[in-house]
């Protein structure tokens, strides 16, 4: 069936364009805000072509595509006419689902279109770990003190351009999501990291001072973070959007971006920065604490209960960890423990349709499985294991067992957002046997427990 043919299916089982609130998407699902919920063809929708499953979380009634297909999915669905999202629309989507969850989501919204950049850093980075080895270079005949000085540079462009320019990336992302213009945005970030303040890496490591204002308010630039950016960049669109309502329309063009910048780069500097970069600081260290934790248990955790966590809707939190923990340790210890959660509830499907016998489970599992094993886990998830219990908890265990093991090892990517197979690149050293072990412990594990006491055919309800 055709992309085009898939979205009028889609919204005619969801009840017609006059059920349908707004639309967005994320990396692996169609998000519909629905008018009323029992319009809705369940059974209708989880058959269509291409559609893994779908679920209701957070007041939105999610489909799931799988990445690369939903954004295909998403563009015919907005050439129907059914995408455009009014600002009232928008404000009442903002407000759906408790604080938490909404924040969450909003966070979530900043990061997923910065994250294929930081996917495309860390391939870098896991390709210049390879290229640099003493054992690749000596394939060629070749020693670390072979390669050109200007080859290395060029790699530090490939690898540090993103991370020094970040909180330019996440103001103008927030500035979109909140309804500012990007490109004051994309300035006020650049302004927190402007080589004429003292870089924070050199002030971390003692070789620069930060700018005293007024003799107790510390003044540097913002290079890796992510919570300054974000707050200034709430504040910043939301100043803004009060000022265009204010201003005269003669006079906007020229006096609200420069009072916006003007006003948000005082604030950002010296209130929003400090604040925000301890508090970032904070988390850092809680979280480096919890992957010091002794005995495996750090993996057991996080393995554990990171599907669970995926489920809820609330996982891009793990977003901001995993760029704080690049940023400031160049490596990713948290990859590898989630991407053991990953393989083993892709296992437990695999388990699934291997067991049983029902030929429309199979068709589903295998694909589903597939889907697991290359990242993207809410297929087998909310399309099997999910749905019959057992298989979901069996791969929680494999998580564990898979996490424990990834913690012992000290695993740790080069980079963020891509796992299982994919996230190979992200090992291309010393690494990458005890990587491959790790995911094929936790693929058996979950596997195993599914196979022989997580599932069975009487177990089945209708699908």
């Amino acid at each position: 069936m055709e992309n085009r043919e898939i979205a009028k299916e889609v919204i005619q089982a969801i009840g017609g364009e006059e059920n349908i609130a707004s639309v967005s998407h994320c990396a692996t699902r169609l998000r519909v805000m629905i008018n009323d919920e029992k319009l809705i063809d369940k059974d209708r929708v989880e058959n269509i072509d291409k559609v893994k499953g779908a679920f209701f979380n957070s007041g939105q009634y999610q489909i799931i595509f799988g990445t690369g297909t939903v954004n295909k999915i998403y563009d015919e669905v907005a050439k129907l006419g059914v995408a455009e999202v009014s600002r009232s629309e928008q404000k009442q989507v903002v407000q759906e689902g408790n604080f938490f969850k909404r924040a969450i989501r909003t966070f979530g919204d900043v990061f997923v279109p910065i994250i294929p950049v930081l996917v495309a850093t860390g391939l870098f980075m896991g390709l210049r770990g390879l290229l640099t080895q003493p054992q690749i270079l000596d394939i060629f005949g070749m020693t670390p003190d072979s390669i050109s000085q200007n080859f290395l540079l060029y790699t530090q462009v490939l690898t540090d351009t993103a991370f020094a320019f970040l909180p330019a990336l996440v103001a103008w992302s927030t500035f979109k999501v909140f309804g500012g213009s990007p490109v004051i945005g994309i300035v006020l970030g650049l302004m927190l990291v402007n080589p004429s303040l003292p870089n924070a890496y050199a002030v971390a490591a003692g070789d620069a001072s930060p700018i005293m204002l007024l003799g107790f308010i510390p003044i540097v630039g913002y290079q890796g973070t992510v919570l300054p950016a974000f707050i200034a960049g709430i504040l910043g669109a939301k100043l803004e959007k009060k000022l265009h309502k204010v201003v005269s329309e003669t006079f906007d063009l020229l006096v609200t971006p420069f009072l916006t910048l003007l006003i948000m780069s005082i604030l950002s500097l010296m209130i929003i920065g400090p604040i925000f970069h301890s508090f970032e600081t904070v988390v850092l260290n809680a979280t480096q604490w919890l992957l010091s934790l002794p005995f495996g248990l750090a993996g057991l955790i996080i393995g554990g209960l990171n599907q669970v966590i995926v489920v809820t809707g609330v996982h891009h939190i793990f977003n901001f960890l995993e760029v704080q923990l690049l940023t400031n340790l160049g490596e990713n210890p948290f990859n590898a423990i989630i991407t053991s959660g990953m393989a083993a509830q892709g296992g437990a499907t695999l388990a699934v349709g291997l067991k049983t016998k029902n030929v429309k489970l199979k068709a589903l599992a295998f694909p589903s499985a597939l889907s697991a094993f290359l990242g993207i886990t809410e297929p087998a998830i909310f399309g099997v294991n999910l749905r019959y219990g057992k298989p979901f908890v069996m791969g929680l265990i494999g998580g564990a067992v898979g996490g424990f093991v990834a913690n012992i090892l000290q695993l740790a990517g080069s980079g963020m957002s891509i796992t299982v197979i994919p996230g190979i690149l992200l090992y291309l050293d010393s690494q990458l046997l005890p990587y491959i072990l790790v995911n094929v412990i936790a693929i058996a594990t979950g596997f195993a427990l599914t196979y022989f006491f997580g599932f069975k055919d009487e177990d089945l309800k209708e699908i």
